[in-house]
């Protein structure tokens, strides 16, 4: 019996997938390397090393061309914008998609959901780690991340019971604003269009 040959559809899907891995894994690193000079961290650590060995390759020659303003590391952010751009450039061009003067919106709304999941991420490992009880440089720099995106909830909620829910209600919240950016950009492309990566 002859193996089946895998269809166009599968294809696009496994090609979609590997490429999302990628521009997550990079366009987060240079997010996080943009919150993490915002915030006046040192790279001198477990964390800033890794978000380092993953951007600077992008980041560096970016940053002789676009300067820091303001305190902001734009380079960090056109990086991430950039690889959203020829991410769903490369997508939109195997789906034939003649909408090429949607592009940079599309990829600034996909900016802002990679944005979502970094948070989102950066929530649950800090709460992962500090349910192991263990201070480690990593748990003290996560936590140090973390701390302006939760101090606005903690203000408002109390503990429940001695529980902590800050980090549950933040992810819940990060998550209806990932589903409002998912629906925009779904509302560009039109119905009927597959959707493009996050």
């Amino acid at each position: 019996m002859p193996i089946p040959w895998p269809s166009p559809r599968m294809l696009y899907t496994i090609f979609s997938f590997l490429l999302e891995i990628g521009v997550t894994l990079v366009g987060g690193a240079c997010l996080l390397r943009l919150y993490m000079r915002w915030r006046r961290m040192s790279f001198d650590n477990p964390v800033g090393q890794f978000v380092l060995a993953l951007s600077d390759w992008l980041v560096q020659p970016l940053q002789r061309v676009v300067p820091p303003a303001g305190g902001l590391d734009v380079a960090s952010l056109l990086a991430a914008w950039l690889l959203k751009l020829v991410q769903y450039a490369l997508l939109m061009a195997l789906l034939e998609l003649p909408r090429w003067g949607l592009l940079p919106v599309l990829a600034l709304l996909g900016t802002a959901r990679l944005a979502v999941s970094v948070s989102t991420a950066l929530v649950i490992i800090a709460a992962v780690l500090s349910w192991t009880g263990q201070r480690s440089r990593a748990h003290d720099v996560f936590e140090r991340l973390c701390a302006p995106l939760l101090a606005p909830i903690r203000r408002r909620i109390r503990l429940v019971g001695g529980v902590d829910l800050s980090p549950l209600l933040l992810i819940v919240l990060l998550q209806v604003l990932g589903i409002v950016l998912s629906s925009l950009q779904s509302g560009l492309l039109g119905p009927g269009v597959p959707a493009l990566a996050g």
